[in-house]
């Protein structure tokens, strides 16, 4: 369903037809979202699919939605080997993984279970690998084994080590696609997107005229940066590389702060893609928590990767690549957000309108956790 906002720019998810522009002073709605990536989009949907009596928006200030970290990422579906037993990433990584396969199944989206290995090279690296074994089988991450140097070549033949952890169940896709049919279903609902609205202010509506109950009613007033207004009951922001900020103008606190890395690849040309069959991890370094430098196949973009490094970013929204002159590789870029926030932090709930203004305050890829997990 479409419905205008004040002259700004409102388009169907997947569909290049213009849609006419009716300027209205302000529209009011029971829920609005603000950031049209992969975990605005697939909240929003969840919120319309459990409650289709309300009235939703979703607002994005790009012209395009899931523009973002939901179009600059690995790509991988994992299964939750890494993450600490228990913890809140470890069971939305796990239940993300089987929701991201039932929904593309279901609404026909292309993705390739193509399995992960985890390679030791050095006698050194076993016990590491033996532990991260022991940790995905405590996350009940399906189809999990170890095999030996055969094993390994016989998945990846030109792969070379002493020892794997095998993970059957890891897979790729294209999650800006996902992003996009998640907004699909959300409009198909009758949900409304508005793009090019940059929110710049979340604040409480001023009282309401004689007679008028608006305010009572809508109590919370949304602005962006042209000028419009919309009203709404309850607001969410999913901002990803910019929720610190916006829980900041809300009136909720500045912390978690967002700090972005940028992280480059090295793609494998076409005539080299026979080298790697699905994806291939190192064993973590403990010296080096923060990437690994995996070689994985992405679905949907027809390339081979090797990934990435992880360096503190100028910018936000960085992603001009580099060309680089070595035979059988190009490279380019992503940009993620990191912060300090432990698992249980990162919903934000202290804004000035208590109970009605909520954020999620992470940049995280969604490979790691999984939008719809999120969502719920």
């Amino acid at each position: 369903m479409i419905r205008t906002f004040c002259g700004a720019t409102v388009k169907a998810v997947g569909t290049a037809r213009p849609i006419k522009e009716v300027r209205r002073l302000h529209s009011s709605y029971d829920v609005a979202v603000v950031g049209g990536g992969i975990v605005g989009l697939a909240t929003v949907r969840e919120l319309i699919l459990r409650h289709p009596t309300l009235s939703f928006i979703l607002l994005e200030k790009e012209k395009e939605l899931a523009v973002h970290q939901s179009g600059h990422n690995s790509g991988v579906i994992h299964s939750g080997i890494y993450y600490t037993p228990g913890s809140l990433k470890a069971r939305l990584c796990v239940r993300g993984a089987t929701l991201a396969y039932e929904y593309c199944d279901k609404k026909g989206l292309p993705y390739k279970k193509c399995g992960k290995l985890i390679v030791a090279t050095e006698q050194e690296e076993i016990p590491r690998l033996q532990a991260l074994y022991e940790r995905g089988m405590k996350n009940n991450v399906r189809d999990l084994s170890i095999v030996d140097a055969e094993g390994i070549r016989e998945r990846e033949p030109y792969c070379r080590g002493i020892m794997a952890l095998d993970s059957p169940y890891t897979g790729i896709v294209d999650w800006r696609m996902v992003a996009l049919r998640y907004g699909q279903d959300f409009e198909e609902a009758g949900g409304t997107v508005v793009t090019e609205s940059e929110v710049n202010d979340i604040c409480s509506a001023a009282e309401s005229q004689a007679g008028s109950t608006e305010g009572m009613k809508y109590p919370i007033a949304i602005r962006d940066k042209k000028g419009r207004e919309v009203r709404c009951r309850f607001v969410l922001t999913c901002g990803g590389l910019h929720s610190d900020r916006l829980s900041q103008i809300s009136g909720c606190s500045s912390e978690p702060r967002i700090v972005p890395f940028r992280g480059d690849y090295l793609v494998l040309k076409p005539e080299k893609h026979y080298l790697v069959n699905g994806n291939i991890y190192p064993v973590p370094d403990p010296r080096f928590p923060f990437l690994g430098g995996p070689l994985h196949s992405e679905d949907g973009r027809e390339c081979l990767a090797l990934s990435p490094n992880a360096v503190l970013a100028f910018k936000r929204e960085g992603y001009k690549g580099v060309r680089l002159q070595r035979p059988g590789l190009c490279r380019r870029s992503l940009v993620q957000g990191s912060s300090e926030a432990g698992d249980e932090e990162h919903c934000v709930r202290d804004g000035r309108n208590v109970s009605r203004d909520f954020h999620w305050c992470t940049g995280q890829n969604p490979a790691e956790v999984h939008p719809r997990t999120l969502a719920e």
